[in-house]
């Protein structure tokens, strides 16, 4: 009987290239059907975006069950190899291709694999658990709803029904204080940067001027995305207090992110914050505040908005890229009150770089509680990626110290003392994608701290690790190839 089975696999599966064979054993039709599958998946022959047969034509080709075929891609779907979508059927998932083989340079050195097999980088929310049937039940509410005005031009202000449920939603969640026309939409941070620097359409100048005083670690796209508007930057030193706001002299402006100090971890101080708020109100500077991840925090309370110690001096900028999506173009600036003209002129008179639709669909998202259900849902999911991250690193380089924790979608690495370039290096060989620490450091953020005091952070070697990006089912080899190209304890030999 299953000798019989197995040769009509072999015959009539033959077009997927399945052999069911090679693959019998524990588990019967189904497991046999499912290792073959997940073979040819892992292998290339099955490409992302492939579409499977049906049940019934899978089950008739292979004289098998209809459940059994079900069974198998069921099992498939939860392991994160296919997916499974009302209307287009069963497909590949899309995720990492399979590394190609490529010949040895003529000196012997293994070549690195084209695209990473593990992506651990910064700054990009999992992917897959986007909450399609929320925003889509969302997207329809607020498509039926919509009066005539909305497929017209749009406020270039945004939507005021998003900006009465970030009114809400913020002084709820972040402790902001404001009011639906102290709020403007836009499509992210760097979205914000420009209209408050220049460089974007209407805004040649800028509604500020620099010097801009940032911290002496953050994104490089940020700076460059300054310069190119004319505004110097200068670099603040960092400690375990945070940034060294005492160190502001005549900036017109600086740049802080509050929460969660980007990328090295940990809040700025109560007393820094109160402080660097003082400065602003003193000189009729802008503290301007990115809250990045700020719903995302895991060992203490939320570390609540600098903006509400004082809304007239503080720029309060948020977005969904972190809690949804950054392909969800949509972020926010709350703004002091005399701030708020000069932002609307500089956005032009039509709303021309968020979807109106998209911001209806955010705004029933946050009035309909959705958006707080899946904020807790990832935040407890990241948390378990943080921790077995933490948990594979003290078992297998405790001598790795793991920092930034609190929070966020990442961890910082220190690493032994001139080993990041060449740690950074064997993981890219490794097929592994990571940032150094040292890709976020200013250029000037060196010798700053060298004329600061003894208190300023000094430069140090590191990495920055992403844990949300990876898929479930690759975690643990990502973590595992994480680990083995760790440099060894400084006393190994």
């Amino acid at each position: 009987m299953a000798e019989s089975w197995v040769n009509s696999a072999e015959r009539i599966g033959a077009d997927l290239h399945l052999d069911l064979a090679a693959h019998a054993g524990a588990g019967g039709r189904r497991a046999a059907l499912a290792r073959a599958l997940r073979e040819a998946v892992r292998a290339g022959r099955l490409a992302p975006g492939t579409r499977l047969p049906p049940y019934r034509s899978l089950a008739a080709d292979l004289g098998v069950a209809r459940n059994t075929v079900a069974d198998a891609y069921a099992e498939l779907v939860a392991e994160g190899w296919l997916t499974a979508r009302q209307g287009s059927g069963t497909r590949v998932a899309e995720r990492a291709r399979p590394a190609r083989r490529t010949e040895r340079p003529s000196r012997g050195a293994p070549a690195p694999a084209r695209g990473p097999r593990h992506d651990l980088r910064q700054g990009t929310p999992d992917a897959s658990a986007f909450p399609r049937a929320a925003w889509l039940a969302s997207y329809r509410r607020a498509l039926n709803r919509a009066p005539n005005e909305v497929f017209g031009p749009g406020d270039p202000a945004g939507r005021i029904e998003l900006r009465e449920a970030l009114t809400e939603y913020l002084a709820r969640a972040r402790g902001v204080r404001t009011r639906p026309d102290r709020i403007v939409i836009c499509s992210g941070f760097a979205h914000a940067l420009r209209l408050l620097f220049g460089q974007d359409r209407g805004a040649p100048g800028g509604v500020l001027r620099g010097p801009l005083a940032v911290e002496g670690y953050g994104l490089e796209f940020h700076r460059e995305l300054l310069a190119a508007a004319g505004v110097r930057t200068v670099p603040l030193p960092l400690d375990e207090d945070g940034a060294r706001v005492d160190l502001l002299a005549r900036e017109r402006a600086v740049l802080l992110t509050p929460a969660h100090q980007f990328p090295t971890g940990g809040p700025l101080h109560a007393e820094r914050r109160a402080a660097v708020t003082d400065w602003a109100r003193a000189r009729g500077a802008v503290v301007i505040e990115d809250d990045y991840d700020g719903e995302f925090r895991y060992d203490r309370k939320p570390v609540g908005a600098m903006q509400g110690l004082d809304p007239e001096q503080v720029v309060f900028v948020g977005s969904v890229s972190k809690s949804l999506s950054p392909a969800v173009r949509l972020g926010w600036m709350v703004l002091p009150e005399r701030l708020v003209g000069d932002v609307l002129a500089a956005k032009g008179e039509r709303e021309a770089s968020a979807s109106v639709l998209d911001q209806l669909s955010l705004a029933d998202l946050i009035a309909s509680g959705a958006y707080d259900r899946h904020v807790r849902r990832m935040r407890q999911r990241y948390r378990s990626r943080r921790d077995r991250l933490v948990a594979a690193l003290a078992a297998h380089a405790p001598h790795v110290e793991v920092t930034g924790v609190a929070a966020g979608l990442h961890a910082v690495l220190r690493l032994p003392p001139g080993t990041e370039r060449s740690t950074v290096k064997a993981a890219t060989w490794q097929g592994v994608a990571l940032d150094g620490l040292a890709a976020f450091r200013h250029p000037a953020a060196t010798e700053t701290a060298m004329a600061a005091t003894q208190t300023a952070m000094p430069a140090r070697d590191g990495l920055v690790v992403g844990y949300a990006t990876p898929l479930e089912h690759a975690y643990e080899a990502a973590l595992e190839a994480l680990c083995q190209v760790l440099p060894p304890a400084p006393d190994a030999g």
